[in-house]
């Protein structure tokens, strides 16, 4: 599942640094922080392996 705006790949990319052990845990904050808890490693690499070139800064509320 590819990410729908430049911020959620954002916060999975640093979700997925948390999840590796690079980052850590208590350094996330909001949607970051609950896709931690709630993704695994490979649907959070599925979302910040996605490209942002043609992605919105953010997800419209649709």
């Amino acid at each position: 599942m590819p990410a729908k705006s430049k911020a959620q790949q954002k916060a999975a990319g640093a979700a997925l640094s948390a999840k590796r052990g690079d980052t850590k845990v208590s350094d996330l904050k909001g949607a970051s922080r609950e896709m931690y808890e709630s993704m695994s490693e490979k649907e959070l690499d599925e979302l910040a392996s996605t490209s942002r070139d043609d992605l919105p800064a953010h997800a419209s509320k649709d």
